[in-house]
């Protein structure tokens, strides 16, 4: 089993600036993917950026330029930095990892983080 806890979620005005941290922990797993996702009151979960490798990032258009994910492997931790904060950005943050466990493949979720942009 992987067990994932997140932190940095808070409360930003418009413009600011959090981190995200996600530390996987557990035993015999090999991670692959890592990946960040959302959901905001009354609308389905969304993927917000993900990392299949060290060196590929995918990102939602709405973040683009605004968001940057990077892993630590060494610290299995995935990282979020969320810049020029907006409004909408509002939502529980969660975290994903896709990992090799024995000869099963997997899909966490951390128990997500609350992220609030207001004024």
């Amino acid at each position: 089993q992987v067990q994932l806890v997140e932190s940095g979620g808070g409360l930003v005005q418009p413009g600011g600036s959090l981190r995200l941290s996600c530390v996987a922990s557990g035993s015999s797993f090999s991670i692959n993917a890592m990946a960040w996702y959302r959901q905001a009151p009354g609308k389905q979960r969304e993927l917000v950026a993900r990392m299949p490798s060290d060196s590929i990032t995918n990102y939602a258009d709405s973040v683009k330029g605004r968001f940057t994910i990077s892993r630590d492997n060494a610290k299995k931790t995935v990282y979020l930095q969320m810049n020029s904060l907006k409004p909408e950005d509002t939502a529980v943050y969660y975290c994903n990892v896709e990992a090799w466990v024995a000869t099963w493949y997997q899909n966490y979720w951390g128990q997500g983080t609350q992220v609030t942009v207001s004024a």
